[in-house]
This record gives C-alpha cells, structure tokens and sequence, in this order.
C-alpha cells in the first residue's frame, strides 16, 4: 500500500510538472509595460506611465527653441490699380528658427527677417506689434507692422496667427493703399 501511494505521489508530481511545461500561457503576475514621462514634475507627465521613455519636457521655452516645419494659411491680397493679386504663403520660408534671450524672450527667424516674441509658461507666444522689413513680392522689402500670437503645444506642434500690416506706395508721393494681411501659421517638426 505504501508503495501504491509513493508511486501515486510521483505520478502526480511528474505530470504535474510537465503539464506546466506544456502550458505557455503568460504569467498573470507579470507588469505590462507602459513607457512615458513619469516625472510628476514635467509638463507632460504621464500617471499611466511606468517605464521613462526620456519624453520628458519641463519649459515650453525650451521645446519652442529651434527649427520648425512651417504651413502658412495666409490671406491672399489685391492690388486694385495693377490688378494683382499676391499670396504671403509663397513669401513665407518652408521653416522657421526660433532662438532664445533671457526671461523667455524669442527671436523668430523668418526667411531674412526676425520677428520678436515671448513665451510663458504654459506656451502661450506672444508677439507684440514691430515694424519689420520684408518682401511681399515686389522684389524689394517694405516695412510691414506685425503682430499676433500663438502656443506650442507638444515638442512637436504648435501654431502662430499673425497680422501683418502695410501701406503700398503705388505712384511715389502720393497716399497709398493700405492692407492688412491675417496669416495662420502651423508649426511642426
């Protein structure tokens, strides 16, 4: 009986462990792996998260720093007397570079000209109106006013409306039209 019953106990044992090599099914116990930001002091960081992805950003200051990928959506203008019609989009550059001063100041390269700027904290762009030069096609830059707006939102997207504004001299000495051009800008990289 005792030999049955010892015979019976490494029966089990034996199929029993060979029943769980057979089985592959996953170990419940195991984490899933969720990558991100998990410092709780960045900007995007993500609860969710559980492995560092290195995504962290901490200033939107910094993250608007460098060259963008630009998508002009600028209003076209007419000039009456020479009945010509020109587009901003096609005097605007395919990117723009956006360097840094001190106390979140930006200077926004576009093509030849800079543009001014601030950032906050929560990447709210401001562009306060400046008389900048730049050539609206005629093939010899104006002094245009230009001012406006806008935010970045990721490392990787972000957007500017600006209003650029200026008066085309037709006949020298006499007042000439004024216009007023509304351009959104998208911003990617």
């Amino acid at each position: 009986m005792r030999k049955t019953l010892y015979l019976l106990s490494v029966s089990v044992i034996i199929f029993s462990c060979s029943k769980e090599d057979e089985d592959n099914t996953p170990n419940n116990n195991t984490p899933t792996i969720v990558e991100g930001c998990i410092d709780s002091l960045a900007l995007n960081f993500d609860p969710l998260a559980n492995s560092d992805d290195g995504s962290c950003y901490y200033s939107y200051y910094d993250i608007a720093l460098g060259l963008w990928n630009i998508t002009p959506d600028c209003d076209e203008f007419t000039i009456p007397i020479i009945d010509s019609t020109i587009s901003l989009n096609d005097q605007l550059p395919e990117n723009i570079d956006v360097q840094g001063g001190s106390n979140n100041l930006l200077y926004i390269e576009i093509g030849e000209t800079q543009v001014n700027g601030n950032i906050d904290n929560n990447g709210n762009i401001i562009v306060p109106k400046q008389t900048v030069s730049l050539d609206m096609g005629f093939g010899s830059p104006m002094d245009i006013d230009v001012e406006g707006g806008g935010s970045i939102t990721s490392p990787n997207v972000g957007n500017m409306d600006l209003t650029y504004s200026f008066d085309i001299e037709i006949i020298p000495g006499f007042p000439g039209i004024s216009e007023e051009v509304e351009c959104a800008i998208t911003l990617y990289r």
